[in-house]
């Protein structure tokens, strides 16, 4: 599809501010929405809004199609007679800096339960046909993802669904059956979470397409094992028809930055066994984020035209082989179901001239990131003057990079220089401007920049750091942060270099 001149900010909600300990979908986001749309932009960058597990990574979440439940505004409940102001009186304290995931859950679950209840005996016919229309039009993912979840809290205590009892883990028919009408008040509350998680969501995003911002968001290439959907749909992925586990992993060879590669354990898809279905579960997928999506960015794109795939019982990514995957008939496949593919292609690292084919040929955008340009000869793909088209997005760094402010300060003052002598002129506004104002620049048709880095913060403000275990996805930011003064500054450089509506 085309790609007009643009630009926008990375943030996920759960970065927003609010009393409650997490961003959510209440007035904050949609007070974000108002920045964005005052300061010219038509971009929202989001990461991948499922329900998350170990470590709070929403790039391993418990389901490629659910919605984080943790991400409903309370206020909106309460603004829908779903909660009253006396419950959210009683809510404690949070840091409001950070994200601290486990007290959040034990805070909102219980009000969330109080909600259903509520729902329960309070909705109006209306409000009751909404939700069991809801139900039965998600019916393909929702009615797994809520008896796996239910499962997994309820019965199981958190575990990995292929430790479960065999009957269960193997979704022996009979079993199922039990335990849906055994389970059914907690499927029932796990249906009505992603009910109202999709009704806010729906709402917001309205809000922000009715002001020319367009929702940019990610689709991981590969999902979680312990998720719903490989439970689901054993028979997609590479896994051991025994043991439920992965009899292929995913990950990356050996490179220069990792001796032994990168082991990340998610199941190889069957491309054969998907094949045979017209790749049924991936237009599902597909269909389902573009519900609450405008734009795609495919997480790990080169995937699609080919995978590293290494044996089961490996501890090291290093004796893989990689494995072509059918990514032409997969795309036309998809063009077949959408019309136009509103994708971009993350096609970072090393990437061989057969992916770049691949993304050509249905012009997707790639991505360039101005941190990566400066550290190697004339010839770095990252430095502008090597930008041979219009069509990518470009970024000063994306939620896997340092802010631009930690990146700068963690550099020595002879690389530092490099970046001087190619941006020239400072305007005094601080580097991460000077680094904005490149970006805005170039011919690229997007332009995307962490909120981080409109803000000028330090490392401490960093959103992910891939070799770090713990710690990462929590930062948010103040509201007093958002100043009329930035967004006029924004607006005036949004305007300078064209990128305004």
């Amino acid at each position: 599809m085309p790609f007009p001149r643009s630009s926008g900010i990375l943030l996920h909600p759960t970065s927003l501010p609010g009393r409650f300990g997490i961003g959510d979908l209440g007035q904050e986001a949609y007070r974000f929405v108002d920045f964005l749309a005052g300061s010219g932009q038509q971009l929202w960058q989001i990461l991948p809004l499922g329900p998350t597990g170990y470590g709070n990574s929403p790039y391993l979440s418990y389901s490629a199609m659910a919605g984080n439940p943790l991400l409903i505004s309370l206020e909106r409940l309460c603004d829908d007679g779903l909660l009253s102001p006396e419950d959210l009186a009683e809510v404690p304290e949070f840091e409001s800096d950070r994200v601290d995931y486990d007290r959040v859950e034990q805070v909102k679950t219980p009000l969330l339960q109080k909600s259903y209840r509520n729902f329960r005996s309070v909705a109006t016919t209306d409000q009751q046909k909404e939700f069991v229309e809801f139900c039965k039009d998600k019916a393909h993912w929702l009615d797994d993802y809520a008896l796996f979840i239910s499962l997994k809290t309820q019965v199981y205590n958190g575990t990995s669904w292929n430790t479960w009892d065999d009957e269960v883990s193997k979704r022996d028919p009979q079993a199922l059956k039990k335990w849906r009408e055994e389970l059914h008040p907690e499927i029932e509350f796990r249906k009505y979470l992603q009910f109202e998680f999709f009704r806010q969501w729906s709402a917001l995003k309205e809000y922000a397409n009715e002001r020319n911002i367009q929702m940019f968001g990610d689709i991981p290439f590969y999902v979680a094992h312990d998720s719903a959907d490989v439970w689901a749909h054993r028979d997609i992925f590479c896994l051991d028809e025994e043991t439920g586990k992965p009899s292929l992993m995913a990950g990356v060879p050996p490179d220069y930055f990792s001796a032994t590669g990168q082991l990340w354990g998610n199941p190889i898809y069957d491309w054969e066994a998907l094949k045979k279905t017209n790749f049924r579960w991936w237009m599902q997928r597909f269909h389902a984020v573009l519900d609450r999506l405008d734009l795609i960015r495919i997480d790990h794109f080169r995937g699609f035209e080919a995978y590293w795939a290494v044996p089961g019982d490996e501890e090291t990514a290093m004796n893989g082989e990689w494995v072509e995957a059918p990514g032409y008939e997969f795309f036309d496949r998809l063009k077949e179901e959408l019309g136009e593919l509103p994708i971009v292609a993350e096609d970072l690292g090393i990437i061989t001239p057969e992916v770049e084919a691949l993304r050509d040929h249905f012009k997707f955008p790639g991505m360039k990131i101005l941190h990566f340009a400066f550290d190697s000869g004339r010839d770095n793909p990252y430095l502008p003057f090597n930008y041979d088209s219009k069509n990518f997005v470009v970024y000063t760094g994306t939620h896997d990079n340092n802010t631009t402010i930690g990146w700068y300060e963690a550099r020595s003052e002879d690389e530092n220089q490099r970046v001087w002598d190619y941006i020239g002129c400072s305007r005094g506004e601080g580097f991460n401007w000077d680094l904005i104002r490149l970006a805005m620049s170039t011919n690229a048709n997007q332009a995307v920049f962490p909120l981080q880095d409109l803000f000028g913060l330090g490392a401490d403000a960093r959103m992910n750091e891939p070799s770090k275990a713990e710690g990462n996805w929590e930062w948010r930011y103040d509201p007093e942060m958002l100043t009329e003064e930035l967004r006029d500054r924004l607006l005036f450089y949004t305007c300078v270099y064209g990128r305004n509506p």
